[in-house]
């Protein structure tokens, strides 16, 4: 055998198991969706023709059913009442109302992932690929940018090694790329860690951002603010994942990692931006999540039912302190419209 077919076979082997791979994955999904979707809900469906008006919480759907996984909607006075059904499934969703975006896995005999921005009447207006699994997404308060966060390699940010991707798009615009690309700054100063990854944006306005940088090599996870202009990330506090930033801009909600051991424990903890003074909140429970904001005194995050394949809640806890309790059942994903 030539060196040269040695190699032909050698790619093509690797071909296949990346093939094997991303099938074995959309059928396990596959699998636990259909588990989820043989199990009874909870909660009452409406399908319709859903418009996002007024005071509204979006989320993913998580009720077992024909309607497994489909974006849906209630009111915010009644998180628990019926819900009205979309006519698009989605993994991740964000939505500011008259436009949503929306991260799906598309399972076949290979799996693949999208991103998709979505008009008022739910029909896409841009789609482009993802490089791996749906994370995280939001929109800029006015909804003219979008982030995503996929995983590359591993399936969650537990997993050593893991590797992301965070792209910034400006909706009909300018492509801002991978963040990981913008210059890391620490008290001025520029680094550059060889291992960097960065997720979880929330938008501040339509230049400036929060997000979550991180560095194994340092043994660092920062809290960022980065700015579009200058494509710049300006390290704000250590040990912050997933930032949320409150709708009056006062506070951020993020995870932080309360074990002192080898393990990871996620708490909510919530920072006030002017004094710097940080609360971890009541919830006890490991919340692997970017929270949302209900309002500028409640935070919404979902949690995984025990027991229950491919089932979660939406709860809720005062940002201030407080008992956590479930404010939308069989729901993930949240995000609220505000009149």
């Amino acid at each position: 055998m030539t060196a040269r077919n040695r190699r032909v076979i050698g790619f093509a082997l690797v071909v296949l198991v990346v093939v094997v791979a991303a099938g074995g994955y959309g059928w396990s999904e596959y699998v636990r969706s259909r588990d989820a979707q043989t199990t009874a809900s909870d909660v009452d469906l409406v399908p319709a023709d859903v418009t996002v008006t007024g005071n509204r919480i979006v989320f993913r759907s998580t009720a077992p059913g024909d309607l497994y996984g489909r974006v849906a909607a209630v009111a915010a006075d009644d998180p628990g009442g019926p819900r009205e059904v979309a006519p698009i499934a989605c993994d991740r969703v964000d939505t500011t109302g008259d436009r949503t975006v929306c991260l799906r896995t598309d399972r076949g005999i290979v799996t693949t992932f999208e991103a998709s921005v979505l008009d008022a009447n739910w029909q896409p207006t841009q789609s482009w690929p993802l490089p791996g699994i749906p994370s995280r997404t939001r929109l800029s308060p006015d909804g003219s940018l979008v982030a995503t966060t996929s995983f590359v390699t591993g399936h969650s940010y537990m997993s050593t090694g893991f590797s992301t991707e965070t792209m910034i798009h400006e909706i009909g615009g300018r492509d801002y790329g991978n963040i990981e690309e913008f210059d890391l700054l620490v008290d001025g100063e520029k680094i550059a860690p060889v291992d960097r990854n960065m997720w979880g944006v929330t938008f501040a306005d339509d230049s400036t951002f929060y997000a979550t940088a991180q560095s194994r090599a340092l043994g660092h996870t920062w809290l960022v603010r980065g700015d579009l202009e200058t494509r710049t990330l300006s390290v704000v506090r250590d040990g912050v994942e997933c930032p949320s930033l409150s709708p009056d801009g006062s506070r951020i909600a993020f995870k932080k990692d309360v074990d002192d051991g080898p393990g990871v424990h996620w708490s909510i903890a919530v920072l006030d931006v002017a004094s710097g003074d940080e609360t971890v909140l009541d919830e006890q429970r490991n919340v692997d999540d970017q929270v949302e904001w209900l309002d500028d005194d409640t935070l919404l995050y979902g949690l995984p039912r025990d027991g229950e394949a491919g089932v979660s809640d939406v709860w809720a806890v005062p940002a201030t302190g407080g008992e956590p309790r479930v404010l939308i059942p069989q729901a993930w994903s949240p995000a609220v419209v505000r009149s």
